[in-house]
């Protein structure tokens, strides 16, 4: 019984080595890639410029609250522990895939009880006369090995680990988008935190000239009105001083879903915010090619695409197997069943061809060659779509960087208008009006220079992620 497995192995071993693989062999796409960025002229990248390489790429902020938050985006965030799923699913099809490789064996082991009122043949052996029961006892077993002539598994395998690859991709892009999200909150966060001290300041200065003005109303220097418009300019700032907390909130409890915690249960404590905008340099733009995930993942569905084609080709051609079967049936005692004279076996080719289909196959290869040309288009639309995404950060950075010069000076110059023109107050020269419209001037400088500032965090953050987060397409797998 061995030995005609052994001489099948023989068999498809030398079938499988002068196999061929039918349709087109993969070629990366071409997509343009531009000798420099556009908007990279004029922009200077803050130091050191290898900031990348000294760890994840949010360490550049040297923020230790943002490093612990970050950390946790693998471990608890619920997106990415989708994709990972998915990746897991995938290998298995891989490893489902490259079971065509190899034959399917069973084996068999069957008894049944019966009753003959007289001599009867029962398969292979001839049952003797009896008025009593019987049991009929059969063991065997059998195999089937289709041979991949036409490459038709190799295509599909081919196929399934791009596709496992692209799915890998797009876990590295969830993951890079919730670090991004993250970081972006957590920057938006830490603005509202600055505004919060901002009009708190505000609220005091307010209450101060609050009671300037009360003073010189007791006094008989000051109207009425004075005394209103002060109070009015006051609970202004107290208003919007309440109001702060609501979009602290809403970011805090985003920031906890992107870790997989419960709003209810996390907090993140006030601080000062940053003073700088760390960036990182963009290279030359054809690195953009290999370190987006979501390119590369594009570029491995051109991949599995293309495999495909091959697949529905090799329904064109015949189809080989070989399959054999040995088996043991015996009307006797168990005892007696593994006997030469018991034994069937079989063994030999097949072979299958498809005569009609009423073109079915030309329709399959049409519509694979139609979904490659898809994939190729996607491909490219999304290179594109990369490069505009970093020549949008770099613009921003760079007016985001002239503007937030100019609000710092409007800053500077605001604080000693507003202070010249209370002075001029105080000394009966100028009216309280004038007062009010240098603190709203003052207050309103202050805010956008501080939207500005942290515009700048959130742009750098994007920049990062339009190159890729310091990922890289050899770590697919």
């Amino acid at each position: 019984m061995m030995k005609w497995f052994r001489g099948a192995g023989l068999v498809c071993v030398s079938a499988v080595l002068t196999a061929c693989s039918v349709g087109p062999d993969y070629k990366r796409p071409s997509a343009d890639a531009a000798p420099i960025y556009k908007e990279q002229d004029g922009w200077k990248p803050t130091e050191p410029a290898d900031a990348m390489t000294r760890g994840p790429w949010w360490h550049i902020f040297n923020d230790e609250v943002l490093n612990g938050l970050e950390d946790q985006i693998d471990v608890s965030n619920l997106t990415v522990k989708e994709e990972g799923a998915a990746v897991e699913q995938a290998r298995a099809l891989v490893r489902e895939s490259q079971a065509g490789f190899w034959p399917t064996i069973s084996a068999t082991f069957g008894r049944t009880h019966e009753k003959s009122p007289s001599g009867s043949t029962t398969g292979s052996s001839i049952v003797p006369p009896s008025s009593g029961p019987r049991n009929f006892n059969t063991a065997g077993g059998s195999i089937n090995w289709p041979l991949d002539i036409w490459g038709q598994v190799r295509r599909q395998v081919e196929g399934s680990k791009a596709t496992m690859q692209a799915d890998e991709a797009l876990l590295a892009s969830a993951r890079l988008a919730a670090q991004a999200d993250l970081a972006s909150d957590y920057f938006q966060l830490r603005g509202q935190d600055q505004l919060q001290v901002l009009l708190d300041d505000t609220v005091k200065a307010d209450t101060l000239a609050l009671k300037i003005t009360e003073n010189r109303y007791k006094v008989g220097v000051a109207a009425r009105a004075d005394v209103v418009t002060a109070q009015t300019q006051l609970l202004s700032a107290q208003a919007q001083q309440v109001s702060v907390p609501i979009q602290r909130g809403t970011l805090e409890h985003a920031i906890a879903v992107l870790i997989g915690q419960q709003p209810a249960v996390f907090s993140i404590a006030p601080v000062a915010i940053r003073t700088d905008v760390p960036t990182v340099p963009p290279d030359i733009p054809s690195k953009l090619l290999e370190r987006r995930p979501d390119i590369a993942q594009a570029e491995r569905q051109v991949a599995a695409a293309n495999a495909q084609i091959g697949v529905a080709k090799a329904a064109y051609f015949p189809s080989f197997s070989l399959t054999g079967s040995a088996q043991y049936e015996s009307g006797g005692p168990l005892s007696q069943l593994f006997r030469a004279s018991n034994q069937v076996w079989s063994i030999g080719p097949n072979v299958a061809q498809t005569l009609f289909a009423g073109g079915l196959h030309r329709a399959q290869v049409a519509a694979a060659r139609a979904s490659w040309e898809e994939s190729v288009d996607n491909y490219r639309l999304i290179v594109l779509e990369g490069f505009q995404q970093v020549e949008d950060e770099l613009v921003t950075l760079r007016v985001l960087e002239q503007q937030s010069g100019v609000e710092d000076k409007l800053v500077l110059a605001a604080r000693e208008a507003e202070k010249l023109t209370l002075n001029q107050y105080k000394a009966g020269t100028v009216p309280y009006s004038s007062v009010i419209t240098a603190q709203t001037t003052r207050l309103a400088s202050e805010q956008s220079a501080l939207t500005v500032f942290v515009d700048r965090l959130t742009a750098s953050v994007t920049l990062v992620e339009a190159l890729g987060g310091g990922w890289d397409a050899s770590q697919l797998k």
